[in-house]
């Protein structure tokens, strides 16, 4: 039944995203976390505070307009004080000119007593980039600036 819970609970955080209701997201985070994006562009690097994973998500929405997610899988273990899901998804959003971009990948997750402690998004980073390159071209400089971290 607790594993249900979870379950549920992340595929809600994912739709939030799909909604663009990115603001409902950070309010998930314990005070005391880490939300790391794995490779080097704008949206990778590692944040510890709210205010740094609240940016960033802005950062997200700005950069990645339109992003929805199609879940593929979720799989949750362990118990309230400590719980590990992996949740592996394909996504797409919109690129300048009105191109589709497309990625796959999964999110790593701890939880404890309900609240996120440890995020890492592992995607295909160097397509990423790409996207991102092709954004900064566009006229968006932010897709090429340094990681928020903090």
């Amino acid at each position: 039944m607790y594993h249900a819970i979870v379950r549920r609970k992340l595929l809600n955080a994912f739709a939030e995203l799909n909604a663009g209701r990115y603001d409902a997201i950070p309010a998930q985070f314990a005070a005391a976390h880490r939300h790391c994006m794995v490779g080097e562009h704008a949206l990778g690097g590692e944040r510890r505070d709210l205010g740094a994973t609240t940016r960033w998500y802005g950062r997200l929405q700005r950069l990645l307009p339109g992003l929805r997610f199609e879940v593929d899988g979720v799989w949750v273990s362990g118990w309230p004080w400590r719980t590990r899901a992996v949740i592996s998804w394909r996504d797409r959003f919109q690129l300048p000119g009105g191109r589709e971009g497309s990625n796959v990948g999964m999110h790593e997750f701890e939880l404890r007593w309900g609240r996120v402690s440890a995020l890492t998004v592992h995607c295909d980073t160097a397509r990423l980039a790409g996207y991102l390159a092709e954004v900064a071209a566009a006229g968006h400089p932010e897709a090429l600036a340094e990681p928020i971290t903090g």
